[in-house]
């Protein structure tokens, strides 16, 4: 609900968080200028509807020079904006009137309602500042302690409510999770929100859901409503997990947590098959990798480097793939099976939505979407491919001979897969890559989905590309992502400080992330690997990750075995573990 904005409630922003031009004050330091202001504003001539539930900062757009002309047009035409913030609004409106855009009439500035007296609109409280501060993030804030703060103020308040999350699949299989909350009314209903939307948007990249019961307090489930719609903050996720991975439309159903449908889920074996001669690939972001593999041995591997995300041709991909294929088909005496992975998606080997695909128009994503059954047709052996993150799990669970293993794959975005305590697969995405660690309000925006936080930007590349700066590294330009990373491995490798810092920082986040992840997943290994845990910097991983967890979580440092693969693992286990997915055909 929007009302009109109320001067001595204006929620101004601070000195420097907005743009100022043509000396117009935007920052008022007392309320008798704050009302100067707002008589001043009332003279324009532009409706102005404010929207507080957006992520983005617009406010700089209205100062570029090109834009001055269409915007004076607007404003004449007495056009409603929609603006994030009601702050935004009114900036807006006093570049008008400094600019002359604003002609005669009333400007109607709303904002969104106030809270009820008594409810409380901070969740500041649930932020904690983590006893080891990564050295070059000051300001995360780890989504393991915010949960736990929650829970441990709802527990102490005596109050508490419980919240159950029914997350049910394409194919009615059924994921639940049960919390506790505040009651409806209390005066910490905003914390209630905050914890329980990125309660949910963990649940929904790391199970899977078009269906979501929300049985608890009505205005949780209304909150997520507005947020899980196709204009709302999680419009990216209301779209991916509806049509685009279940090809059904996405919903929010609110009900009494005695309502929400009881756990129904399997799990099944995958992979582990190695006999005969067989192929298997990993598709990356920035290379892809092949091996042959004879009977449980790899007799040959490569490492080609491409650009896939660059490619808006279909038939660019086809070709790579099956260029992998025929180098590694010719360093054996025949071809029995093929196995792959990559990130996104897939379901009964077609590729519902990928990170790798991102540049393909979508009137050709079909093109893709059925490649690998195109390409096992061809060659006429059998082809399974699945998420990345399954098989960096399958290759843990292999390597280590045991079970209960998350894999976490650190390359070109983050791959997580699990294998269960009994040895098999779920069916739940366990795309954590957009799964959210980092509750900050500075936390980096992920520039697919448009969240803040997510996993992508602090287990990958994107972390080094993004912490490089403020270690003091500058990054080549002109070079491929692949490249880009390995100049800063070459500084890492030399001892170069900065670089140091870059790997201690991840090394901060696995250990608060791990804690994060084993409240999800029945752990007893978690293996680490990718390129960007090759050399020195899998071990500065390590050792940060085992530093926190053996300080602020023992119980977890006790019970669960973090560690890394071979070199050679590291680069091409993936794809060797891809080769055992297929079953031979009998003969």
């Amino acid at each position: 609900m929007w009302v009109p904005f109320t001067p001595g409630r204006f929620p101004w922003r601070r000195r420097g968080d907005t743009i100022e031009k043509d000396n117009t004050d935007t920052a008022p330091k007392n309320r008798k200028k704050l009302r100067s202001i707002s008589r001043i504003v009332q003279s324009y001539s532009v409706l102005v509807e404010s929207r507080g539930d957006y992520d983005y900062d617009i406010v700089s757009d209205i100062y570029s020079e090109e834009r001055a002309e269409a915007w004076r047009v607007l404003f004449r035409k007495n056009t409603l904006f929609k603006f994030p913030h009601a702050a935004h609004a009114l900036n807006y409106a006093l570049y008008a009137y400094a600019r002359g855009f604003a002609e005669n009439g009333r400007l109607c500035v709303y904002q969104a309602e106030p809270a009820r007296k008594g409810m409380g609109m901070s969740v500041s409280w649930m932020l904690k500042k983590p006893s080891f501060v990564p050295p070059l993030d000051e300001a995360f804030r780890p989504a393991v302690l915010a949960n736990r703060a929650f829970l441990e103020t709802v527990k102490a308040s005596g109050k508490g409510v419980p919240l159950v999350l029914g997350l049910e699949r394409g194919d009615g299989s059924v994921s639940r999770f049960e919390t506790m909350v505040f009651p409806e009314g209390h005066a910490e209903m905003a914390a209630n929100q905050f914890y329980a939307e990125r309660l949910l948007k963990f649940l929904l990249w790391q199970r899977g859901a078009c269906i979501v019961h929300v049985g608890g307090p009505k205005s949780i489930g209304e909150y997520l409503q507005t947020c899980y719609q196709s204009d709302g903050k999680r419009a990216f996720d209301y779209q991916f997990m509806g049509e685009e991975v279940y090809e059904k439309p996405f919903q929010i159903v609110i009900c009494s947590a005695d309502e929400v449908p009881q756990q129904s889920e399997s799990t099944r074996p995958l992979g582990r098959h190695l006999e005969g001669c067989r192929i298997g690939f990993d598709l990356g972001a920035s290379d892809r990798k092949v091996s042959a593999v004879v009977d449980g041995e790899a007799v040959y591997s490569e490492e080609i480097v491409w650009e896939p995300r660059q490619n808006t041709d279909p038939a660019y991909h086809y070709r790579e793939v099956m260029a992998a294929i025929k180098t590694a088909a010719s360093k054996m005496p025949r071809v029995d099976a093929i196995g792959g992975s990559s990130a996104g998606v897939y379901v009964n080997n077609r590729a519902m939505i990928a990170s790798l695909f991102r540049g393909i128009p979508k009137e050709r994503f079909a093109e893709v979407r059925d490649m690998f059954l195109r390409i096992g047709e061809e060659i006429g052996v059998p082809l399974v491919i699945v998420n990345d993150g399954e098989v960096t799990a399958l290759a843990g669970s292999m390597s280590l001979q045991d079970n209960g293993v998350l894999g976490i794959a650190l390359g070109s975005s983050e791959a997580g897969g699990y294998v269960t305590l009994d040895g098999n697969i779920t069916d739940w995405l366990n795309e954590v890559a957009f799964a959210p660690v980092d509750y900050s309000a500075e936390a980096p925006e992920e520039e697919w989905s448009g969240d803040r936080g997510v996993g992508a930007l602090y287990f990958s590349q994107q972390c080094v590309f993004r912490l490089a700066p403020k270690a003091g590294i500058e990054l080549p330009e002109n070079v491929t992502d692949a490249e880009r990373l390995k100049s800063v491995q070459e500084k890492l490798e030399a001892g170069h400080e900065g670089a140091l810092n870059i790997w201690r920082t991840m090394g901060v986040y696995m250990g608060y992330t791990l804690a994060h992840y084993a409240d999800f997943y029945d752990l007893r290994h978690v293996l680490i690997l990718g390129r960007c845990t090759s050399g020195c910097g899998g071990d500065l991983i390590l050792e940060g990750a085992n530093e926190v967890l053996k300080a602020e979580f023992p119980e977890i440092a006790e019970q669960v075995n973090i560690q890394l693969p071979d070199e050679k693992s590291r680069r091409v286990g993936q794809s060797i573990a891809a080769a055992s997915l297929p079953i031979l055909d009998a003969r």
